[in-house]
Order: structure tokens, then C-alpha cells, then sequence
């Protein structure tokens, strides 16, 4: 029986190693400083997982994809720090620790998710990390994270979240739909189908891929949404019913709590019907995809 509990563990090791040896030749400074208390604080890992298991799915070696689920984390991270500013979320705990802001200085978590997107494009420009992937299908890769991660992707996501919160009439599904695929789901889609991408998987392996994690993307997004209504903070490490206090559109607040949890099931069943073409390499793909809405943080 698969474990996922022992390959999060066992792959998360794998990413912290790859992104401690990243900032290991930075030379001290401030701006390092709160680019590794960021950094490394721990958290799920889920995009830089996503795309090892999809590597493996497609039948490479996880340490194929490793340089870029490592930025694929870093443009995470950055965008955690931007969206816990005062000008943005306003919030002060994130992974049960003082956010960015709050432990250093406003102007210092600007920078350090500045600096973090742009190691994230150093880290995959840099010739020694192709593992002898064709030049031309790693300008490929860099595209697709690139498109994800800017106004294309989770950028305007943000934007349209915080559109929204001005909005007192509310948004209708498909909206919110739209949002919370640009917002989350583009660099959860990224992060699989570079993944496989760096795996060299095929084109029907790619598509099939890419409506997998269409799926868990917005599974994803429902599930932290009903969350923060429902959720401990304790085990989240961070507050819980913001949302309502900034009036911010959420599926709990469109459907209610019931109807949100089985809008995620029926995600997660249609993500994992999409693997059907898949051997027992996509096992982890599969189950990560029940993990997403069993969660507790």
C-alpha cells in the first residue's frame, strides 16, 4: 500500500536540501536573511512535489526535476510574502511563525519577495542545472512557469481577489471560478506539467497532466477556503476566518461549507479519473490529489 505520509516527508527532505545548498552561496545580508526565514519555515511543499511526482510519473527519476521544483517553491514563497503585506492581506502568521513584515520591516519583505522571484529565473537559467535536458525544451519549461507565476497567471489572480473584495454585490461562480485558476491553480498547473515536462513525458501524458491538475488546483483553493472557516489555527499557523472579515468571495461564502466540500470531492475524483492512462508511477499523483481536500492545513 502506497504511503504518502513517508514520500511528503521523503520529498520535501529532497527539495530543502536543493534550496539550503541555493542559498548556502549567498553571501550574508539582511535581504538573505529574510529570504531564508521566508524560505525555510517549513509548509507543505506541494508545488515543488507536485512537480517530482510528475517527473516520476512519466517514468524520470525525481532528482530530474529538482532545480525546478526549487524555484517553483522560491515563487511561492515570494508570493506569500507579497500577499501578507499591509497593502495586500495585512497578515501577521504564516506557517505559525511571524510573517515577513512583521519580523523584519515592510520594506525588507518587499525586497526579499523580489529577490526570491528573481533567484527562481537565476536557478533555471543556470547551465549547470539542465541534467542534460534540450536547451530548447527547457526555454519551453521556463515559458510555461513564467506565464503561470506573472499578469498571465497567479498575478492577475490576486489582482481579480482583491478586485473582488470591493464588490458587494459578490461574484458569480464561473468568476470565481476564473479567479481562483489564475490565482492558485497557474502555478500548481505549472508545477505538474514542467514536472513532466523535465521528465520528457509525452503529449497525451502532458494533456492528461494538465487536466489533473486543473482539478486539484481549484480542489486545492476550496479546500483552503473552507479551511479558514473551519480550521485550527494551532495546526494551520496562521488565523482563521479572515476571509469573512474582508469580506473576501470564497466558495464557503457563495455555496456554503456542505456544497464546497463536495464541489472539492467531485474536483478530486474527476483529477484522478484524468490519470487513467497512468501506471503505478502516478500512485502519488493520485493520492496527493485525496490529500489536497484531507488536509488540515
Amino acid at each position: 500500500m502506497f504511503d504518502l505520509k513517508l514520500y511528503l516527508n521523503d520529498k520535501r527532505r529532497m527539495i530543502d536540501a536543493a534550496l539550503g545548498r541555493i542559498l548556502a552561496i549567498a553571501p550574508h545580508s539582511r535581504i538573505v536573511d529574510a529570504m531564508r526565514y521566508s524560505l525555510m519555515s517549513g509548509g507543505k511543499r506541494l508545488r515543488p512535489v507536485l512537480c517530482l511526482a510528475a517527473c516520476e510519473a512519466v517514468g524520470s527519476e525525481a532528482d530530474q526535476a529538482l532545480p525546478v521544483a526549487g524555484a517553483l517553491e522560491m515563487i511561492h514563497t515570494y508570493s506569500l510574502i507579497h500577499d501578507d503585506l499591509p497593502a495586500m492581506d495585512d497578515d501577521c502568521l504564516r506557517r505559525g511563525r511571524p510573517t515577513c513584515h512583521i519580523a523584519f520591516d515592510e520594506a525588507t519583505a518587499v525586497l526579499a519577495g523580489d529577490a526570491l522571484l528573481t533567484l527562481a529565473f537565476e536557478t533555471l537559467s543556470c547551465r549547470s542545472m539542465r541534467h542534460n535536458v534540450p536547451a530548447e525544451l527547457w526555454l519551453d519549461i521556463i515559458a510555461v512557469i513564467s506565464t503561470a507565476a506573472g499578469y498571465k497567471g497567479m498575478v492577475e489572480g490576486q489582482m481579480r481577489d482583491m478586485l473582488a473584495e470591493q464588490q458587494s454585490e459578490g461574484l458569480p461562480l464561473a468568476d470565481l471560478q476564473a479567479l481562483h485558476l489564475l490565482k492558485t491553480g497557474a502555478l500548481i498547473e505549472a508545477s505538474v506539467c514542467s514536472g513532466a515536462m523535465m521528465g520528457q513525458g509525452s503529449l497525451d501524458q502532458i494533456t492528461s497532466l494538465k487536466v489533473y491538475a486543473k482539478n486539484i488546483g481549484l480542489a486545492f483553493q476550496v479546500a483552503d477556503d473552507i479551511l479558514n472557516v473551519e480550521g485550527d489555527p494551532v495546526i494551520m499557523g496562521k488565523e482563521i476566518g479572515t476571509d469573512r472579515n474582508r469580506c473576501k468571495m470564497t466558495y464557503p461564502a457563495l455555496l456554503g461549507i456542505d456544497q464546497s466540500k463536495a464541489v472539492a470531492s467531485r474536483l478530486v475524483s474527476e483529477a484522478v479519473a484524468s490519470l487513467a492512462l497512468f501506471d503505478h508511477r502516478a500512485e502519488p499523483l493520485r493520492a496527493i490529489a485525496e490529500y489536497v481536500i484531507r488536509r488540515n492545513r
